[in-house]
């Protein structure tokens, strides 16, 4: 690659960048604004600050275009819903009135109003606000937000590109508004929302705007015909528009189908393609189409979304292939770089042999620039043999591979991945030791974790209190956990976890194979981030991980306390799981591990285990052809890790904020007693979908929406109770929140608690008027 003639103008840019800060400065500011305690002055300042910083870096490093308006005080949709003047009714008033905090209202509700739905962006982890539509909807542009970030970067000498949602995934992205007639498609708006589109496409040209990019990584899922010809038309809209800039066409995530030949045929200036993972079958279907003569070609080539470094040889081969299909190529990450942590950098207590096979945000960045360098003709044999040797230290390291699992693994038997016992005949046993009344109340799974609880693990990581200590602390958060639940008159309880920092982590901390951050910080949604461990070796459990805390709770009490895991599709979908195995090898490795922990449980006298899989929808495969050998895998796993146990010994799972609609066979193929799910946003929809699905088993549709910081009022928890037994009977009903409580503060989580075992209660002294 290193003697072909230079190319010119090859850039190197990214379509976003983490938003929180090297210190989560964005976090901290937003929460202490919604606190009382900064300014919507100092809010916008620091926002302000942390752009300036990262467009700084990104010019520094060698980045030639960096990418404005990808950078959000909450959610990248929510901000589109406000270009694009989608303000739901019930928060106009609030909105008009104050901005910043109609915004946030819109994102976490009010007393008045419930905030927007919330689900998963694609097959990430990162959660984004449903924008809601309906045939009254009328939009009006907002360019607020967008040109004043183009102008921000403009002032300070960058060559920007404003990032904006496209309008055909804005459209399929959003919902119904409530009270919409039935039938209705958002898409059908798109004549309505394209003016809006050319004025703010206006308005970014005025303030400097070259090239605009829109993003469309709707159009990477199966769309048919009628969607790509609405693509078509919108396309030929927005390119006919004499004041206009340059359009690039982002797709990210998966191949981009049958909508490539659409985009290619049409006038946009540019295409901006992953080549990554599945979408390496973006390559071979642009040669197809003939390429993209007359065009500009951002190519993907670094993953965006694992963390593991690129193999430079190969991207440069790919990049080489690509210059004959495009007037112009520059280089870039497959998608935002939200989705990684910041800084590898900052990780100084990992091993250093294995930070030679990481990258993060920055180091991505690094290697967009050194790709689009070596593209240009700059000499490479250096960079590309500490690359080799890096890769190949990888995979000859003995962290990679233990034979024992290995060999455990090639042993399982279909036996094993099945209950011996149908559930009508297990429920009739886990009743008899049990003895639930009719619609049990539970929680699903963590409790708020405190100030305290967090001074104490940080005293521990210090050094500043021994591990005695601090299990004395945990010992008193489970016992008043457990006793506000006794208290609170709920019917199974739990030890609400105050030993887990987060789901995902503590298990991966005690598992082989796991690496953990300290400082690895990535945006699940709004001011929620996570850590996400790296998988970079076989799994196994050294050790029980969680019976002594859960024995010492039920130690506590006469009421059932159920044992908590994380399954194990969301142990690899929140964490960074290794790309050098397929991922249905590294999930049953998991599952073993945690079929051992279930095994040790239940001999410790744990009546009701709980393996919690939020993660199986998210990571469905964006296009139908890969799903079947996707969900086989992963239902597997979860069946391979709970069908070790008795008939009486009750499994449940739990699942939020995602569509579940279109894998409900893969819901009943879990064959778990118990399934809880979101459902208080959404007004029990799923409820009535697993009802018109058959489904057979108990369900508990969550009736308190914990992502609010509101209380609901014991009212609106019996009327959701009440739309629920319309579509599952009583006895298969279960009452519970949409998801675990850490994030709420006790005195939100606590009122709330309360009431929804008051409404139970209500609803079920009335059950035999109702029968």
């Amino acid at each position: 690659m290193t003697d072909r003639s230079p190319v010119p103008q090859v850039r190197a840019t990214v379509h976003g960048w983490p938003r929180q800060g090297p210190s989560r400065e964005l976090k901290k500011a937003v929460e202490g604004y919604w606190a009382g305690r900064v300014t919507a002055e100092e809010l916008h300042r620091i926002a302000a600050g942390l752009r300036r910083a990262a467009w700084r870096w990104l010019a520094d490093a060698g980045v030639g275009e960096v990418p404005t308006g990808d950078f959000s005080l909450y959610d990248h949709v929510l901000d589109a819903v406000v270009m694009t003047g989608a303000i739901p009714a019930r928060h106009r008033r609030a909105f008009d009135a104050d901005p910043l905090d109609g915004y946030f209202a819109m994102a976490r509700g009010t007393d008045a109003a419930a905030p927007l739905e919330m689900t998963k962006w694609f097959d990430t982890n990162y959660h984004y606000l449903v924008p809601e539509l309906g045939p009254d909807t009328v939009f009006t542009a907002d360019p607020r937000g967008p040109v004043g970030q183009l102008r921000e970067a403009v002032s300070l000498g960058h060559a920007a590109r404003p990032v904006l949602v496209g309008p055909v995934t804005f459209l399929l992205l959003a919902k119904p508004a409530p009270g919409a007639p039935a039938g209705f498609a958002p898409l059908s708006l798109l004549d309505r929302l394209l003016p809006v589109y050319a004025e703010l496409l206006a308005d970014l040209r005025a303030a400097g705007a070259t090239w605009v990019q829109l993003d469309e990584p709707a159009l990477v899922q199966d769309q048919p015909r009628a969607v790509l010809d609405e693509v078509a038309r919108a396309y030929r809209a927005l390119t006919a528009l004499t004041d206009r800039p340059k359009l690039l066409v982002a797709s990210y995530f998966d191949r981009l189908g049958e909508a490539l030949p659409v985009l290619a045929r049409s006038a946009v200036e540019g295409l901006a393609l992953d080549f990554t993972g599945p979408a390496a079958a973006n390559l071979d279907a642009l040669a197809a189409v003939g390429g993209l003569p007359g065009k500009r070609l951002v190519a993907g080539v670094v993953d965006g979304r694992n963390v593991w470094i690129n193999d430079l040889e190969r991207s440069l081969t790919t990049l080489g292939t690509l210059l004959g299909l495009a007037e112009r190529v520059d280089v870039a990450p497959s998608c935002s770089l939200l989705h990684v942590p910041l800084d590898l950098a900052a990780e100084r207590s990992l091993d250093p042999l294995v930070t030679r096979w990481l990258a993060f945000a920055r180091q991505k960045a690094a290697e967009v620039v050194t790709l689009a360098r070596g593209l240009g003709g700059e000499a490479m044999a250096p960079r590309l043999a500490a690359n080799r040797a890096a890769l190949a230290s990888r995979s000859a390291s003995g962290l990679t591979r233990d034979p024992e699992v290995r060999a455990r693994c090639a042993a399982i038997t279909p036996e094993q991945a099945r209950r011996p016992q149908p559930f009508a005949e297990r429920s009739i046993a886990q009743q008899a030791r049990l003895g639930l009344p009719a619609l049990p109340t539970t929680t699903i799974g963590s409790f708020p974790q405190t100030r305290e609880l967090r001074l104490a693990r940080a005293d521990l990581r210090a050094g500043r209190i021994d591990s005695a200590a601090y299990d004395a602390r945990i010992r008193e958060e489970i016992r008043d956990c457990v006793a506000f639940q006794e208290k609170a008159g709920l019917d199974v309880l739990v030890h609400g976890e105050p030993e887990r920092s987060d789901m995902v982590q503590y298990f991966a901390e005690q598992l082989t194979g796991f690496l953990a951050t300290r400082h690895g910080w990535v945006q699940s949604y709004g001011t929620r981030y996570v850590r996400p461990p790296i998988l970079a070796g076989d799994v196994s459990r050294p050790a029980p991980m969680t019976v002594p805390w859960t024995s010492y709770a039920q130690s506590l009490t006469e009421r059932p306390v159920k044992g908590m895991l994380t399954g194990p599709v969301t142990l690899l979908a929140w964490s960074f799981v290794r790309d050098d195995q397929p991922r249905a090898e590294t999930a049953r490795q998991v599952a073993l591990a945690l079929r051992d922990e279930v095994a040790d449980l239940e001999a410790a006298g744990t009546a009701v285990v709980q393996v919690d899989e939020p993660a199986l929808r998210e990571t469905l495969p964006l296009r139908a052809a890969a799903r079947p050998g996707y969900l086989a895998w992963a239902t597997e796993a979860f069946r391979l890790a709970t069908s070790g146990v008795r008939a009486d010994t009750q499994i449940h799972t739990h699942m939020c904020y995602a569509e579940f609609g279109d894998i409900l066979d893969a819901v009943d193929a879990l064959d778990a007693d118990v399934i809880s799910l979101e459902a208080a946003r959404s007004g029990m929809r799923i409820a009535d979908e697993l009802a018109a699905a058959g489904y057979p088993r108990a369900v508990g549709p969550g009736v308190y929406d914990i992502h609010a910081p509101r209380v609901p009022d014991e009212r609106e928890l019996t009327d959701l109770i009440d739309r629920a037994l319309i579509a599952v009977p009583a006895h298969r009903l279960w009452i519970n929140p949409d998801c675990g409580l850490k994030t709420r503060s006790w005195a939100e989580a606590g009122p709330a608690l309360e009431r929804m075992a008051a409404a139970a209660r209500r609803v079920r002294e009335n059950l035999p008027a109702r029968d």
